[in-house]
């Protein structure tokens, strides 16, 4: 059971229901959005931001659902595990490329710029210090400076709201597998697709 209540569209802001269409969407589809109408303004600033983060998106829609993963394995954010993106799907992420997260390093169904992107969303996650010279190398020859900026915004998103997240421990719609209790893993599970 959630630790935060999440809210029923009838009860959101006016501008939370016409910026998502919460109608057009499963109680899963509408996430977060569900909790954060407790605090519209801030709700309304963070979609702009995320939405600014998918809409603009220099990376592939394959790398960055790879980093997702790999990011709410550290975080042990269940509806963040759960959950596969259709577009990222259509642009490869198929059960393979998944189960390939669990040793991203020795997987040979990965890029080597997938796995650059993988390592740092991972130390992001997990050690965030330890990022040095040498990681940004590894990055700078396989990315751009402004997909480097993107990749570090997309995973400090990623490893922030996913913690929140897990705090809250939203897994009602979620797969039998993502509600126990014990440490689980986005390979070998049940998933969900969402738009």
């Amino acid at each position: 059971m959630s630790r935060i209540s999440a809210l029923a569209p009838d009860q959101w802001d006016i501008r939370l229901v016409e910026a998502t269409r919460p109608d057009q969407a499963t109680p899963l589809e509408q996430g977060l959005t569900r909790y954060f109408a407790h605090c519209p303004d801030q709700a309304l600033g963070l979609m702009q931001f995320g939405g600014a983060l998918k809409r603009n998106r220099q990376l592939s829609e394959r790398l960055v659902e790879l980093v997702r993963l790999r990011i709410a394995f550290f975080n042990q954010c269940r509806s963040c595990m759960a959950i596969r993106y259709r577009d990222a799907v259509a642009d490869g992420v198929d059960e393979a490329a998944v189960c390939s997260l669990e040793r991203p390093q020795e997987a040979e169904n990965l890029s080597a710029a997938e796995k650059a992107a993988i390592r740092y969303g991972e130390l992001m996650a997990t050690d965030h210090l330890s990022i040095d010279d040498a990681v940004y190398a590894d990055l700078r020859q396989h990315f751009s400076e402004s997909e480097i900026v993107e990749l570090g915004m997309t995973c400090a998103f990623f490893v922030g709201f996913g913690r929140l997240a897990a705090t809250w421990h939203m897994v009602e719609e979620l797969p039998g597998a993502f509600q126990t209790a014990a440490t689980i893993a986005p390979w070998g599970q049940e998933k969900i697709e969402v738009r």
